[in-house]
């Protein structure tokens, strides 16, 4: 059982730190102009092999792992159901990143480095309260507008 918590923590780790890399080196390569989609095969720019070989597959792995964990615990509290509504979240965040390297690696040139910053604040949020929500693990009693 511990293996599946460390392995799911180690998971955790790199899939946050692609998710908070990648917004950073889409807007860098925006603000300096660079076509990161000019280079002599379309699928190897840095921001798609980060997302593709390091982001989704630690994604994955933490699901799976988490899932196995509630599996083996069979925990459903309340600070449970919000960890995985912010998770559910974080996976959001993760899809509009692709989509944010699609369009950046586009041929339109539309502007993404807005929408860079705003995912980064997002993502630094989201992880924050998840990270709360584990430690402080809060009760339905401890919420002020509870019965």
């Amino acid at each position: 059982m511990l293996w599946v918590l460390i392995l799911h923590v180690i998971a955790l780790l790199f899939w946050s730190a692609a998710l908070l890399y990648l917004p950073a080196l889409v807007a860098g390569a925006d603000a300096r102009q660079i076509e990161i989609a000019d280079t002599p095969t379309r699928h190897a720019t840095v921001a798609r092999v980060v997302c593709t070989h390091v982001a989704t597959p630690a994604a994955l792995l933490t699901i799976t792992s988490g899932t196995a964990i509630f599996l083996l615990n069979a925990t459903v509290e309340v600070w449970l159901i919000a960890k995985l509504t912010l998770v559910a979240g974080l996976v959001v965040c993760h899809v509009l990143m692709g989509v944010l390297i699609l369009r950046a690696e586009g041929e339109s040139h539309r502007p993404v480095r807005p929408w860079c910053w705003l995912l980064g604040v997002v993502l630094c949020v989201l992880m924050t309260a998840i990270v709360w929500v584990v430690l402080a693990k809060p009760s339905l009693e401890a919420l002020p507008w509870a019965p």
